[in-house]
């Protein structure tokens, strides 16, 4: 068993999400219904149907305060409620499950554990969107994950969840998944689709969003796995009472599940309450190792902007706590770095992985993420001088603010000039010392 899933829940946790994610064969259908699995979806279509209209569903997500779990953090039920349901084209519902942030894990084990959760969340999305067809879009190196979907998958439509007539309501709704390349790109959402279509993963202008112009030009709503994972949990809660779960500010509703690692005594994923301190999580998962003291941490994956020590003091983790301190919840992918860590290194291997997944598209992204990559390099090399670090963030600036169709470009920027603004000293000292 993995220790992301053996370990005991710490008590400040709140598992709604991962209720049952610690148990034996949590990912079939079997442990799913023992554990009220679907009876969300019975209630929707079958027992309260005259109750719950398509937007009687989408007011529930907008009172539950659910924002988008895989970085964005857009508001669910706002972005269903953008879909024309009423028209004729079909509407398409896409799971993003394309997990490529570094830093960040908690998907997979999502996709591996609890997959039942993912297709119940998709199916309350289809009733609210009036959608005949689904995809679950997984990156292709979890091929654990897709196994255990797909099995899952099988069983969902052999107890009537999915299929031509749902519980025999004549309702109709299929799923099938998609296994990406590898392309880190293709976690942007039309990137996505794009991918999706059998094209090359190259991220579209906007407008049209694909609420309206999405797969096969047809209204499409992308989520991700734990925003869907959610949805079940916050139709057997209560919208209201999901969001309430929340410790701090209320628009940030809920739970979060968080991938943390670093140099933390308990790395793993863990769902806990939006609005705790920071540094009352970093102590949940362990704290830091014995006689080491806090240098920084990246809050929701590395194109999130570094955290000082000083920042985590001050800092509360929701989407605008996040925000107060100069950064960005992300995807959750938390990483806590003690004062062991080689910045240099760090801001090297940040700026590589960008450098080597621009899709190269538009010229800012494709030019700028190679040079700021050429800089870490030759900075980590000992082969520049302290005014390159001046040079690299000077170019930088002009790679971000909405020159590119998608955000990469802002993300090598927010991945790496921070830590070269915040830890400078570092940087100077390790170029003095060739």
């Amino acid at each position: 068993m993995h220790p992301a899933k053996a370990r005991v829940p710490h008590s400040k946790e709140h598992r709604v999400v991962l209720s049952y994610f610690h148990k034996e064969n949590s990912h079939t259908l079997k442990v799913y219904e023992a554990e009220g699995g679907y009876a969300q979806v019975k209630r929707l279509l079958v027992t309260e149907k005259d109750q719950w209209s398509p937007n009687a569903i989408i007011d529930e997500v907008k009172k539950s305060n659910l924002r988008g779990r895989g970085g964005a953090g857009f508001a669910t039920g706002m972005k269903w409620s953008f879909v024309p349901k009423d028209g004729p084209e079909p509407k398409y519902i896409v799971c993003n499950a394309d997990e490529s942030e570094p830093g960040t894990f908690k998907d997979r084990f999502m996709l591996e554990e609890i997959p039942h959760s993912i297709i119940e969340g998709m199916i309350i999305a289809a009733l609210a969107l009036n959608s005949e067809q689904g995809y679950i879009y997984i990156r292709g190196e979890f091929y654990k994950g897709w196994q255990r979907v797909e099995a899952a998958l099988a069983e969902a439509y052999a107890a009537g969840y999915l299929g031509d007539n749902i519980l025999g309501t004549g309702r109709r709704f299929h799923l099938a998944t998609y296994r990406g390349a590898g392309a880190y790109i293709c976690g942007e959402e039309t990137a996505l689709l794009e991918s999706l279509e059998g094209k090359r993963g190259h991220p579209r202008l906007k407008p049209p969003f694909p609420a309206f112009k999405g797969l096969y030009a047809s209204p499409t709503v992308v989520n991700n796995v734990e925003t869907f994972a959610t949805v079940p949990a916050v139709f057997r809660l209560g919208g209201e009472a999901y969001s309430k779960l929340c410790k701090g500010n209320e628009k940030s509703g809920g739970t979060k599940v968080f991938s943390i690692s670093g140099h933390i005594q308990n790395p793993g994923i863990y769902e806990i309450p939006l609005g705790l301190p920071l540094k009352e999580v970093i102590e949940i998962a362990g704290g830091l190792r014995p006689g080491r003291t806090l240098k920084a941490v990246i809050p929701g994956g590395s194109s999130t902007p570094i955290l000082t020590a000083e920042d985590v003091e001050k800092a509360v983790l929701d989407y605008e706590g996040m925000a107060a301190v100069g950064t960005f919840l992300g995807s959750g992918g938390l990483m806590v770095l003690d004062d062991t860590t080689d910045m240099v290194e760090l801001t090297h291997r940040v700026a590589h992985f960008y450098g080597h997944e621009s899709c190269g598209q538009c010229t800012p992204c494709r030019e700028g993420s190679r040079w700021v990559s050429d800089v870490m390099h030759r900075v980590r090399d000992r082969h520049a001088e302290v005014a390159d670090l001046d040079t690299l963030l000077s170019f930088a600036g002009n790679m971000g603010n909405g020159t590119t169709i998608c955000p990469f470009s802002d993300a090598v920027v927010m991945g790496v000039t921070p830590i070269v603004k915040k830890f400078r000293g570092d940087f100077v000292a390790h170029l003095q010392a060739k």
